[in-house]
């Protein structure tokens, strides 16, 4: 076993999520010896489906139930998994990462599959505690607890996303309100007609929609506690959660001196600038065009 592992090379993929796990199973299945694996992942835990959140949210499954990778799969394929440490540097002369404890690695090959952050917009008051995005598990959590705490809930952004965590948010007792800035709910995927039916249907469930409306400031003192449109309204939250968008995590990867766009730009063979290092995922640009669905993820591992 020695003198296989010494023939390995050090494979480091720095994001524990969908696509970098995707990218791992495909290399196990066509070169399963060739690289001993690190793995860096910021969440405290194994990889699991980001896509199934909002039912968490909604108390139709559990965390367990959206797992696809438990800390067995990681024993079982030899990765050294560092998880709940996010990497913080990479050094691309000594071919060295560094995490954000302190824990460095070398690497031969460096995926980074960094993924992508929620849009925060920068209103007064976006930094108070109890504004959130809704991105991961802990922001499912966060949610939760405010559940069981607090009474009302503004969620910003009424696309799919923003939709879903109102629904949820709902289901859970809160009463919740709405915001989108357009005149019609998920306009990108619906017509005028449709959107208003979907929006009936929220109001239905015990939803409060309001549309063409543009948030001014979010106020509190030690934590949010009402949000302010710029007609005048202040609608009264305990917790705001902001689904307006998301965009490439590219922090790491342009601090290494990699070429980055709107995402860290790779070639047909998702190569970076430094032909050692490679990217997938939502934190990519190819030839121009940034990705967010799941579809063309898959292509990329």
């Amino acid at each position: 076993m020695n003198m296989i592992s010494a023939t390995r090379r050090r494979l480091v993929l720095v994001g524990n999520g969908m696509a970098g796990v995707r990218a791992l199973e495909e290399i196990f299945s066509r070169a399963p010896h060739a690289f001993s694996v690190t793995v860096f992942g910021a969440e405290p835990h194994g990889n699991y489906n980001r896509i199934m959140l909002s039912p968490v949210l909604a108390g139709e499954k559990t965390f367990a139930d959206i797992v696809t990778h438990d800390l067995d799969w990681y024993k079982q394929n030899g990765i050294e998994l560092i998880a709940g440490e996010a990497v913080v540097a990479i050094d691309r002369e000594a071919r060295m990462v560094t995490g954000a404890n302190g824990t460095m690695r070398p690497y031969d090959v460096l995926i980074l599959a960094t993924g992508s952050n929620p849009v925060i917009i920068p209103f007064p008051g976006h930094n108070l505690p109890g504004v959130i995005a809704f991105r991961d598990i802990a922001d499912v959590g966060t949610m939760l607890d405010a559940c069981q705490t607090h009474t009302h809930a503004v969620v910003i952004g009424g696309g799919l996303l923003g939709l879903e965590a109102a629904n949820g948010l709902a289901k859970n007792g809160m009463d919740t309100t709405v915001l989108h800035l357009m005149p019609t709910l998920m306009e990108r995927q619906l017509d005028p007609v449709s959107a208003g039916l979907l929006k009936k249907d929220l109001s239905a469930r015990g939803m409060t929609v309001l549309t063409e409306a543009n948030t001014k400031a979010i106020h509190g003192d030690g934590k949010v506690e009402a949000v302010e449109l710029t007609d005048g309204r202040m609608l009264k939250a305990d917790l705001v959660v902001m689904a307006v968008g998301i965009r490439p995590n590219t922090a790491l990867a342009k601090a290494a001196g990699l070429d980055v766009g709107r995402g860290i730009q790779v070639d047909d063979g998702m190569r970076t600038s430094d032909p050692a290092i490679y990217a997938v995922g939502e934190c990519i640009e190819h030839r121009g065009a940034v990705f967010g669905l799941v579809a063309p993820i898959w292509d990329m591992a």
